[in-house]
């Protein structure tokens, strides 16, 4: 009992003070990075081409910034880490069996990659939970914005929206128009299935939609 209590100080401990760290400190690797190197290492693939540069929030655009919580997180300015509303309606479409993607939010999914592995178990959604409730209280939205778009996914091999600016467009994040940002926030469900440009005709449709509700975020009030 003991030791477990000891456990749990050091737990809270660690993981208290590595959020503190982040709320300043770019984080340089996340562990679906470590995962995706480790995925390219059997015999026959080729040399895994990670790219991954950190920008400030302030030299993102706010297209872009508006593009995925057009996307991703239409209540991430008003929420406070958890969309009830979507997780609950997440749920009954599961049980009707269609298919829908989970009710994340981006709070929740800055957590996830960030700190976490990915896998569906209930210790990872509960410690995705927990890393939500800090990051909201110790980072803010802004932060947390910042994180979201300098550490997810973008492409093949691509992490963070300037590496992804530059993939795809050849230009920095600062430059994204809206269509652009549309198009890279359009693949962000299978970002190595879909391409941001010679898209599908799905990912187009999906550009268009994201394009009309950016003009419904309205102020970036973070």
């Amino acid at each position: 009992m003991r030791f477990l209590f000891k456990a749990m100080l050091w737990f809270f401990g660690v993981t208290i003070f590595l959020v503190i760290v982040f709320k300043w400190v770019p984080i340089p690797y996340t562990p679906l990075m470590a995962v995706r190197a480790m995925e390219s290492r059997p015999e026959g693939k080729k040399p895994y081409e990670g790219h991954h540069d950190w920008v400030p929030i302030e030299k993102i655009s706010k297209n872009m910034q508006r593009a995925v919580i057009a996307s991703e997180d239409g209540n991430f300015l008003t929420h406070h880490g958890f969309d009830f509303n979507a997780i609950q309606k997440a749920m009954d479409n599961n049980e009707k069996g269609k298919k829908l993607k989970g009710g994340s939010t981006i709070s929740q999914q800055t957590a996830k990659n960030v700190f976490l592995w990915q896998g569906r178990s209930y210790l990872r959604k509960g410690l995705e939970a927990y890393f939500t409730v800090l990051i909201e209280l110790i980072w803010g939205k802004e932060r947390i914005m910042e994180v979201y778009l300098n550490s997810i996914e973008m492409g093949d091999g691509v992490f963070g929206v300037q590496a992804a600016s530059k993939y795809w467009y050849r230009k920095d994040a600062d430059k994204l128009s809206k269509r652009e940002a549309a198009g890279i926030a359009a693949i962000l469900p299978s970002p190595r299935r879909y391409t941001a440009t010679n898209s599908t005709s799905y990912i187009e449709r999906r550009k268009s939609r994201i394009v009309k509700h950016m003009a419904y975020v309205g102020k970036l009030d973070y």
